[in-house]
């Protein structure tokens, strides 16, 4: 089976051409050592099977990022038969600096020019068979999208056995003769199979980081090689007062920009014009961020309302299937203490969570990324660049931090966009200061039954979305002021400069996003929560149903935390709930209502005025309503999220550090909203 490398930059179509490519037959998973994940896949033609590796998407090979040294690394010392390099033909002058820089590591290489129907648009016209011909590989025109193309790709990678004669960069002469010199040495050592030019290349740039893998792969150093040495400080004194880098980079450059000499026409397009209109629209500085208001807003609408219907249908059906549960339990004649903690205990909180999260979530994750295939969010992370600049941050912070609106686990995970590891970690650090879809509900309640005075009929109300955009905007303002903060002090440092590439304006494909982000993001998450919510279920029925003098040991510990609840304008009831709801947001209501009624079991309420009746009996005011709008907007994460921070960054100090962030900022800010309201009532 021969093995063939898929690289290219970032939205390029890499992925649509890897998925087209091998269909069903492909699985994911992590690069060894890494948090960046990789995804395999294979398909025949004309009976040779092929093994396609999507290396993640990276703008060069000079390493900056966790991305491109994982695409580096398996293109310089992994065995394959040969690389495809996905280019977008409406910038390709860009994307050939990447092709440049592999073809001087492996000459066994197919340029895929995708996107040719988007360059259509913008009247592009590309001369394939001229780049073709100066790059000395085979070059393919497609559209990904549509297979366009795909015959003639195939064909070029059943004839990839044949010697191709590649067009090389030209550098400085005094970096010329130092290839040949260390050319020359290496005849005299076992290099394995390494392109002799490139690793003369990197052994004269000397990154020491890609010095120490090229020892650990060669198994000798070179840096104790004297004749080395001596060839690599005299190429170095030539270059005073320039890097030797930067030199090579420019060369490469000026490479490119020879080989798309004559290769690209332009031609005038009513379309471009109308695209650069649409620009100034969205990311002006007012238009552009009323827009974004704007489709946020709609996106959580539809939600929330979208939600309501299907969530209450799937609530219906599982909680249907608990007396039949319950007597088959009782047919298999287990003891009755048994059967309650894993029906009214364990089935009942999984119940809840699958029925109040996958709704919502198999709603806003293909709206948010029709939202992605459309173009649109790289144009929310250029709006908000500025203000993630301020706080010494990264603007691609703006797109994780979106992707946590869904789910705070999915924004965790999405952070690895971002190149800097300072920057990474300050984006997972304050990811869980915007809601997810857990926490929408218990929000989107309580506004209804304190705040706007009548019962919750979906989300039509103007006035709830009016209170739910103040609370997803203090959200917001916490993430850039704590974004700030920490840059300040443990997280200390100078933000990075990064390239935000605008993609063009498409149509989405609709069915492929649906399907696509159910399978990757929707039920990858669920999994996730159901893990957890099953033993939280089993210990919740434990506290709520093991007695002592008469109460149980949930009357206790809401008992010890009231003092403490009080203070900050709760309840001990209230942080008992999110304690337990540790596991889940979803359950933290009904664990209230099952506190509050001294029950054993969760509970619901259908009737929104009974719900906001109990809680009035219980002690709830305006303010308790507030502060607990607050408290749920900034608490610890869940345990899925927090699972999800370790995994990233591989350390549990950070994980409780991202535990304790929200946790005080929520605790300080709800005692501040407390001693305003004691200080108003003293004079009323």
């Amino acid at each position: 089976m021969k093995k063939i490398a898929l690289a290219g930059n970032p939205n390029v179509g890499k992925s649509t051409l890897f998925n087209q490519l091998t269909g069903m037959h492909q699985h994911t998973g992590n690069w060894p050592g890494k948090t960046v994940s990789n995804a395999v896949g294979s398909f025949s033609y004309h009976k040779e099977n092929y093994l396609l590796y999507d290396l993640p998407g990276t703008y060069s090979l000079i390493s900056h990022s966790e991305e491109e040294t994982v695409a580096r690394d398996f293109l310089c010392f992994q065995e394959y038969d040969m690389v495809i390099v996905v280019c977008d033909a409406l910038c390709l002058e860009r994307n050939l600096n990447l092709v440049l820089q592999i073809l001087e590591i492996n000459q066994q290489v197919i340029v895929c020019v995708n996107l040719l129907d988007e360059a259509k648009k913008k009247g592009i016209e590309l001369d394939l068979e001229l780049l073709s011909k100066r790059l000395g590989v085979p070059v393919v025109g497609t559209v990904a999208r549509s297979k366009k193309g795909f015959s003639e790709l195939l064909t070029e990678i059943s004839r990839m056995d044949e010697v191709q004669q590649v067009s090389k960069v030209r550098y400085s002469k005094e970096i010329e003769d130092g290839i040949l010199e260390l050319e020359q040495l290496f005849q005299e050592y076992d290099i394995r199979n390494l392109n002799p030019r490139w690793l003369a290349l990197k052994l004269i740039d000397y990154d020491p980081i890609l010095l120490e893998e090229i020892d650990q792969y060669l198994g000798f150093s070179f840096s104790k090689i004297n004749r080395f040495l001596e060839i690599k400080e005299r190429v170095s004194a030539s270059f005073s007062g320039v890097e030797i880098k930067d030199s090579m980079v420019s060369s490469i450059m000026k490479k490119a920009e020879e080989v798309c000499d004559g290769v690209i026409l332009h031609q005038d397009n009513k379309k471009k014009r109308k695209s650069l209109r649409l620009d100034r629209l969205v990311t002006s500085r007012f238009t552009g961020i009323l827009l974004m208001l704007f489709l946020f807003m709609l996106v959580f609408w539809l939600t929330i309302v979208g939600s309501n219907y299907p969530s209450s249908l799937l609530y219906d059906l599982l909680f249907s299937l608990e007396e039949p549960l319950y007597s088959f339990f009782q047919f298999l004649h287990f003891p009755d203490f048994l059967i309650q903690m894993l029906v009214l205990g364990m089935y009942r909180t999984l119940a809840w969570v699958v029925s109040v999260m996958l709704p919502p979530m198999a709603i806003f994750f293909p709206l948010f990324t029709l939202l992605e295939d459309s173009g649109y969010l790289p144009r929310v992370a250029f709006n908000l660049d500025k203000c993630f600049q301020k706080c010494k941050a990264c603007g691609k912070q703006a797109l994780s931090m979106c992707m946590g609106f869904g789910c705070n686990a999915a924004g965790v995970v999405g952070c690895r966009i971002i190149d800097s590891p300072r920057e990474r970690l300050i984006a997972i650090l304050t990811n869980n200061f915007v809601p997810c879809n857990g926490r929408f509900p218990m929000i989107m309640t309580i506004i209804a039954m304190f705040f706007v005075g009548f019962e919750l009929q979906g989300f039509s109300s103007l006035i709830e979305v009016g209170f739910l955009t103040l609370v997803i905007l203090l959200g917001i303002f916490m993430t850039f002021f704590i974004s700030w903060l920490l840059s300040k002090t443990l997280l200390k440092g100078v933000p990075s400069s990064f390239t935000l590439e605008l993609p063009p304006y498409r149509k989405p494909q609709f069915f492929k996003v649906i399907v696509r982000s159910i399978f990757d993001k929707t039920l990858h998450v669920l999994g996730r929560a159901v893990l957890v919510s099953i033993p939280a279920g089993i210990i919740i029925w434990l506290l709520a149903n093991t007695m002592i003098d008469g109460n149980s040991l949930l009357h206790y510990i809401s008992s010890f935390l009231d003092p403490f609840g009080e203070l900050i304008g709760l309840d001990g009831v209230i942080l008992t709930a999110f304690l337990l709801g540790f596991p889940a947001n979803e359950i933290v209501i009904p664990i209230m209502i099952m506190a509050y009624m001294s029950l054993g079991n969760m509970v619901d309420f259908s009737n929104i005025q009974e719900l906001k009746n109990l809680l009035v009996t219980h002690g709830w005011t305006a303010l308790t309503a507030l502060n607990t709008i607050i408290f749920s907007l900034m608490h610890f994460p869940c345990s899925t999220t927090c699972l999800t921070i370790r995994k990233e960054t591989n350390s549990w100090k950070w994980t409780l550090v991202a535990f304790l962030i929200p946790t005080v900022c929520g605790i300080v800010l709800c005692l501040f909203t407390s001693t305003i309201w004691r200080i108003v009532q003293l004079f009323l």
